[in-house]
């Protein structure tokens, strides 16, 4: 049972760290990322699909983005869907495939963009911290466990926070690095 719940709190706080590495894909960098259609669906045939899975997305000299539809006749629909989305880039569709030209950033917009990084491994440090919270609560209700365990459990509980936040505090310091890299 003890081991179960050092697991649980082990996967609980992995959870938390994929959630955040994948929101992090979602920001901008300055260079063509194909990850930044990852949350574009289209709504093809009346369901809605990813564009990862309904075209091929490659990246052409370091800041385009070329989207080769496998189904020619949804190449409006990709367009349509690109230009609804929080991307905030124009696709240029030119009958054949769709490119979406990344600009350089400006000072200013890097530096927003890693307030919106500290601001997602804030919230991310916090859900770490709530599983601790939860955890603990359990350990302290459970009047089977002897004292000294209890102690030790709570002790590696906190250790594993320790160890998940110092690995979010470094994911977004490498995210912040790769923004403000020109």
């Amino acid at each position: 049972m003890l081991d179960d719940i050092m697991t649980v709190c082990n996967d609980r706080m992995s959870k938390v760290i994929s959630q955040f590495e994948s929101r992090l894909t979602s920001v901008r960098t300055g260079r063509a990322n194909p990850m930044l259609l990852d949350h574009i669906e289209v709504e093809y045939y009346g369901a809605m699909t990813p564009i990862n899975q309904m075209a091929s997305i490659q990246v052409s000299e370091g800041k385009t983005l070329v989207i080769k539809p496998y189904d020619a006749s949804s190449l409006k629909d990709i367009e349509k869907a690109i230009n609804k989305s929080d991307l905030g880039l124009p696709p240029t569709n030119d009958g054949t495939v769709i490119r979406i030209t990344v600009p350089q950033l400006t000072e200013e917009t890097r530096k927003n963009y890693c307030k919106e990084v500290s601001k997602y491994a804030e919230e991310a440090k916090v859900q770490v911290r709530n599983i601790r919270r939860d955890l603990n609560d359990q350990l302290k209700k459970d009047k089977t466990i002897p004292e000294d365990t209890q102690k030790d459990l709570l002790d590696k509980v906190q250790k594993d926070t320790d160890r998940f936040i110092k690995d979010i505090d470094e994911i977004a310091s490498k995210k912040e690095k790769e923004i403000m890299t020109i």
